[in-house]
């Protein structure tokens, strides 16, 4: 018993030195960058940022599957991957919502137009003309100059694009933006203006090299949404790549990224949009960590008054507890939010629970004559039934509200899910194994000779056991 007592108090004492250098502030002591990989995560309402709830409008007023919404949440994710922004929670919501929040965004109403564009990008062919810039068109797939190859998807219509005058004629795609393999930022070595590049892929390579090989000097029309944004002449042959011009730098970057990420599945409106400060995320981070302190403190003195000796090992097996959690929030990882940090402080009140479950069955245990190595074994036992059912039943109600939440899209419920989840799980290892390895260890030292130490006084010890703690 005793050498695998010393087995889990060295296991214990790895984990809680580990957890510790985890959950070091910073790049403190990091080795090989693990530390740096692995930092805190915090939420929109922690740090500051945007929330945006977006919804599907299909053309025509039709509904939409379950499949287009999903699409349409993967490009939103390229999109705001290519943002740049940290820790960003894309989630559809229902039937025809997507709830998009964005940590630390530095400009809302860019980032809001960036995610609602379809830019569906045509390159068109209209006789030869050159359209003015802003001229609404219809398209459709036709074989160019004798070519037969046909773009797959290129007659697809982008449904939030201004709707071209019926009666204006229908122009031949030559290729579309489904074709493209990479676009980005660049610059005309000439002027210096902002230029966005693009490369096309497969087929739509050839076929535009096709294109403009037996249409040099003629015009071709750059469309984007079914709007004229550029009609440039044919030079030269172009074999894979292009670019687009006229525009401001700011304009170029929005267009590569959302051409980079593909068009949306259908038209998006935003129909709320909640702007969190960063001084506001960090007051309420401020408030949180005192509440914290406060009710950790408050627990603690608790514990250590009526428990005394067990109360001082609770405290320790707490301060392990919160450190084993803290770092396995940042190895999930899990983005902590309010309700995140809610969800982790009552674990610890759960934690606390245990065991005041399990100390008061040992009080017991020893009025009624148990010795001291019976009665904390007897303690554990009798206690963890009790223990094991109240903590399954929360993590189960966790599990339906983590569900709840990513159904709806309400992120404050599902933070809470997760942290709570973790910290229960977590309480089950410090309030069963932890405490119960420590007081094994006082036993076995002898150290716990006056039932002063255990809260009891003497008249709760009549019987004199040789086995039993004796009076001082």
């Amino acid at each position: 018993m005793r050498s695998r007592n010393s087995v889990m108090l060295l296991l214990i004492l790895f984990l809680t030195l580990a957890a510790g250098w985890i959950d070091l502030p910073g790049t403190t002591l990091d080795l090989g960058g693990f530390k740096a990989d692995n930092p805190v995560r915090e939420g929109l309402d922690l740090q500051g940022g945007l929330q945006v709830t977006l919804e599907a409008r299909p053309p025509g007023g039709g509904g939409i599957d379950g499949e287009t919404l999903q699409g349409t949440r993967d490009t939103l994710e390229r999109r705001v991957n290519a943002l740049g922004v940290t820790e960003p929670l894309i989630q559809t919501r229902g039937d025809n919502q997507i709830v998009v929040e964005l940590p630390g965004v530095v400009d809302p109403d860019q980032a809001v137009e960036v995610l609602r564009e379809t830019a569906l990008l045509e390159i068109i062919y209209a006789d030869g003309a050159s359209l003015p810039v802003g001229t609404l068109v219809q398209t459709t797939l036709g074989s160019v100059a004798g070519d037969e190859t046909a773009t797959p998807g290129a007659a697809t219509a982008a449904a939030a694009a201004p709707t071209p005058d019926p009666n204006s004629p229908i122009y031949e795609t030559i290729v579309s933006g489904d074709d493209l393999s990479d676009a980005f930022v660049t610059r005309d070595p000439l002027t210096g203006q902002p230029l966005v590049a693009f490369e096309l892929s497969g087929d739509a390579s050839e076929t535009f090299y096709n294109f403009t090989r037996d249409h040099v000097g003629q015009s071709m029309s750059i469309v984007l949404d079914k709007q004229v944004i550029s009609s440039p002449n044919i030079r030269e042959p172009i074999s894979g790549q292009g670019t687009i011009d006229g525009m401001t730098a700011l304009d170029a970057q929005n267009l590569a990224l959302q051409l980079k990420a593909g068009a949306l599945g259908v038209p998006l409106e935003v129909v709320s949009s909640r702007t969190v400060g960063p001084s506001l995320g960090a007051d309420s981070l401020n408030r949180s960590l005192v509440a914290g302190i406060v009710g950790l403190s408050v627990v603690a003195l608790f514990m250590i008054l009526y428990y005394r000796l067990p109360g001082i090992l609770s405290v320790i097996a707490l301060i392990i507890y919160t450190a084993i959690s803290f770092a396995l929030f940042k190895l999930i990882p899990v983005t902590l939010t309010l309700p995140g940090i809610a969800g982790f402080i009552l674990s610890i009140g759960m934690a606390v629970d245990a065991n005041v479950l399990i100390f008061s069955r040992m009080k017991e245990e020893l009025r009624n004559g148990r010795p001291l190595e019976r009665a904390i074994e007897g303690g554990f036992d009798h206690a963890w039934p009790s223990i094991r059912d109240s903590n399954v039943a929360t993590m189960i109600t966790c599990l339906i509200l983590y569900w709840f939440g990513q159904y709806t899209g309400a992120t404050i419920i599902t933070g809470f899910a997760v942290t709570l989840f973790i910290g229960v799980a977590v309480s089950l290892f410090s309030a069963i194994t932890v405490t119960r390895t420590l007081l094994r260890a006082l036993n076995d030292l002898g150290a716990i000779r006056n039932p002063w130490l255990l809260g009891l006084g003497r008249h709760d010890l009549d019987d004199a056991s040789p086995d039993r703690p004796q009076p001082a």
